[in-house]
């Protein structure tokens, strides 16, 4: 177990180090003129030597660059206002999480009980509801969603607000915008805006999943020895049919990262997405590479995450990574066998 986490940690690292030198040859090796991403306000030298305190060749620069992201934070300054790009990620970044994360878990808590029901009904009257959820989810773009649910949720019925964020750490009782519960109630809608496509996704992946996982001999040997629906449903079932959804949500919140920004123009939410947009408008670079970094290292600590996670709950993961150092003298035709059961489940 040790072995397995240590060597996922590994390969985050390195991917880590994969992500900054692809931004760092993408924005400052390949040939631009910063003067003119600047508007004219800063010189290539200035940018070079004093936003990043680096110089020298590219085998000396990059290790600098990412000593001072890892160690001190250091993503430059910003051209437009000169404010450090990590306090500027430090004010947005809070918002897209609480938008991704929220709306993760809401696709989760729409699609698993849906989808499971669709599979234990097939060609029932809630499964064709849940098909003809899934086609409408799928068809319509987050920009135009969000725009539907703010004109109809937010301003004929008052069911939320339409746009404006509170802060959830804000415990002053005092303040209107302020605490869990306006928190939660502004971001209703840019939730359900977001989560409705992955809803549908993942209500189409769990139905097959369950499906699937209720035709194995351990379901069918659980029900003849007499154990309940539940148990069987619980224990056995749902167990086992969660654990594609459980190595698609770490890939799925880096693509609703990027599709966040959709929903935050909708609701006029000051996040990640529109200071990006912003910064673009500007040219404004440090900005635009704080924000990659920040959005790319966010899905690579997911994702490790996820495949720790799958290799806690699964076993045969754990053993498929390590075979070869436990038992170097099993024959390879097995291992490789062992090797494909995995990946096919």
């Amino acid at each position: 177990m040790l072995a397995y986490l240590t060597k996922r940690l590994a390969w985050g690292v390195v991917l880590f180090l994969a992500i900054t030198l692809v931004v760092y040859v993408l924005f400052f090796v390949i040939p631009v003129d910063p003067t003119r991403r600047a508007g004219g306000r800063v010189d290539s030298e200035v940018f070079i030597r004093e936003a990043y305190s680096i110089e020298g060749p590219l085998w000396r620069e990059y290790p600098v660059f990412v000593w001072n992201v890892v160690r001190h934070g250091d993503l430059g300054s910003s051209y437009g206002n000169r404010r450090d790009v990590t306090a500027i990620l430090a004010n947005s970044a809070p918002i897209t999480i609480s938008l991704v994360l929220g709306a993760a878990v809401m696709w989760l808590l729409i699609a698993i009980p849906l989808g499971t029901l669709s599979a234990l009904r097939p060609r029932s009257l809630i499964d064709r509801a849940g098909m003809v959820f899934v086609l409408v989810g799928i068809s319509l773009h987050p920009l135009w969603m969000g725009l539907v649910f703010s004109y109809f949720a937010g301003y004929k019925w008052r069911i939320a607000p339409i746009g404006g964020y509170c802060n959830l750490l804000d415990n002053d009782v005092s303040q209107r915008c302020a605490g869990l519960v306006p928190w939660a109630h502004h971001l209703l809608l840019p939730w359900f805006t977001l989560s409705l496509l992955f809803a549908a996704l993942y209500t189409r992946m769990v139905r097959a999943s369950v499906m699937d996982t209720l035709q194995d001999e351990f379901v069918r040997t659980a029900v003849a020895k007499g154990a309940s629906s539940w148990r069987v449903l619980r224990s056995h079932v749902l167990r086992n049919a969660l654990l594609p959804v459980i190595t698609m949500i770490g890939m799925d919140i880096g693509v609703a990262l990027g599709m966040s920004f959709f929903v935050e123009i909708a609701f006029g939410l000051p996040g990640l997405g529109t200071e990006s947009i912003r910064a673009l408008r500007r040219r404004d670079l440090p900005v635009i590479v704080g924000v990659t970094i920040c959005g790319a290292t966010a899905i690579l600590v997911l994702t490790t995450l996820v495949d720790m996670a799958y290799g806690i709950l699964d076993p045969r993961v754990r053993r498929a990574s390590t075979w070869r150092g436990q038992d170097p003298e099993q024959d390879e035709a097995t291992q490789a066998a062992a090797v494909a059961t995995v990946m096919a489940r």
